[in-house]
């Protein structure tokens, strides 16, 4: 058993302490928001993802996971501290390391004897270097302090799995005393043959940059290939079927839409195009990616312009908010920008999604937008549906029934759930996302 720190309980740290403990280690999760560590402490989980209440609740019971504001207290005593703020994006698209080098100061200032600081917050490569040295310079002979970096790659919806059966550990460790104690506490792992990979702390911390770029990348660039679909006649689902059987290319990441989203394909983008300019070696194609990205939800406002004439006073059913399925988060979410590029041409909306719709509605866009109590709710009277995120209810709508419940019977699938030639046999105008041609039979022999 290992005493571990975790300074920040958004969604990485909260996820990251809870299966920490269900390692069997003693946790102690600390954040600046008193109020947020007190519903914590009652079994109130702030967003949500699957499993996650059910995890954190078994480990508190047990006493191995624990919740404070004490950030001096818990250096003292953990063994381990793991650092998850947030690094929002500032302006000019570089990250914000304001929260990382605070928490390190008070780690700082508190420490005794020997300490690892893990840096898990996603942050340009050197900041854990530079985290390293200022640590050491305040903390003096009072302690003796080791800086690992050791990336997260959580994926939303399916985060506690993701963490417990992880396709790989990335540990940046330059001390073989921090290095022991890392792989001690990643031991459950080893059973699973989980590959873990100790490295320095700059390819630490690129790989989580690079592995993030080249995901984005496949997205833009089949939305690129959908886009010249529409042109050509092609269609875009079997161009990307049998691109992903080439197992060099893989068929993850090829699907059309509206774009990439979530806390970490359009921050971790901008901030390594930044801080590549910066190292005075320009990532063009990263900075391409995240163009196209912008560029493909604009695209999707000009579909619903393109089959309604006008958006001027039409009213549109928005179904999904969230940027994916299985979250509550809507951070940098497709559908936001897209809603407001229909808001802007003039039409309204009515919008349904299973989890996001208070997140939307505690924004100032939430104003201009009503809310459904269900998915065909949100269809009575619209002029049109579109489909943004993929929620499984989503893929298993009656399409007779929304035939029935819209004004003008069109739909816009924005992640091509629905077969094209099943939806006009409903009656339904179909505009999917690079099908410039109806679909062949599916199938090879």
């Amino acid at each position: 058993m290992i005493r571990v720190a975790v300074v920040g309980t958004g969604y990485v740290g909260l996820v990251t302490g809870a299966c920490l403990a269900d390692f069997g280690n003693e946790v102690r999760c600390i954040d600046v928001d008193a109020s947020k560590i007190a519903r914590l402490a009652q079994g109130e989980i702030p967003f949500f993802e699957p499993g996650l209440e059910e995890l954190v609740g078994r480990n508190a019971d047990a006493g191995r996971l624990s919740f404070d504001t004490d950030l001096a207290a818990a250096t003292r005593w953990a063994e381990v501290i793991f650092i998850t703020v947030g690094t929002p994006p500032k302006k000019d698209g570089s990250a914000d390391l304001s929260a990382i080098f605070a928490a390190g100061e008070t780690i700082a200032k508190a420490a005794t004897g020997y300490k690892v600081v893990v840096q898990k917050s996603t942050a340009p490569v050197g900041t854990a270097r530079k985290l390293w040295k200022e640590l050491a310079k305040k903390a003096g002979k009072r302690a003796t302090i080791d800086v690992t970096s050791n990336p997260e790659f959580l994926r939303e919806g399916s985060a506690i799995e993701t963490s417990m059966r992880p396709d790989r550990i990335v540990v940046g460790a330059e001390t073989s005393r921090a290095e022991k104690l890392m792989r001690e506490l990643h031991e459950p792992l080893y059973l699973l043959e989980t590959p873990i990979t100790v490295t320095t702390l700059e390819t630490a911390e690129l790989v989580k940059y690079a592995s993030n770029a080249f995901l984005a990348t496949k997205i833009s660039f089949i939305n690129e290939v959908a886009n010249l679909c529409e042109v050509v006649g092609a269609d875009v689902q079997t161009v990307a079927k049998v691109m992903g059987q080439d197992r060099r290319i893989g068929p993850k990441f090829l699907h059309a839409g509206p774009g990439y989203g979530g806390s970490c394909f359009p921050k971790d983008t901008l901030a390594l195009a930044s801080f590549a300019r910066a190292a005075g070696a320009p990532f063009r194609l990263v900075e391409a990616v995240v163009e196209v990205n912008e560029r493909q939800k604009s695209l999707m406002v000009a579909k619903a312009k393109a089959v309604l004439k006008s958006l001027k006073g039409k009213r549109v059913a928005v179904l999904g908010l969230t940027f994916k399925p299985n979250t509550d988060d809507i951070r940098e979410a497709p559908a936001l920008d897209i809603i407001a590029g229909l808001l802007r041409a003039g039409a309204s909306i009515t919008a349904y999604d299973p989890m996001g719709m208070p997140q939307v509605g505690a924004l100032p866009i939430g104003r201009r937008i009503a809310f459904a109590d269900d998915a065909y709710g949100a269809l009575d009277g619209a002029d049109c549906a579109m489909l943004i995120t993929e929620w499984n209810e989503f893929r298993t709508l009656d399409l007779r029934r929304m035939k029935k419940r819209l004004r003008r019977p069109v739909l816009l699938d924005l992640r091509n759930i629905y077969d094209a030639d099943e939806a006009k046999a409903a009656g339904l105008t179909y505009v999917g996302v690079g099908q410039g041609a109806a679909p062949r039979k599916k199938g090879t022999r």
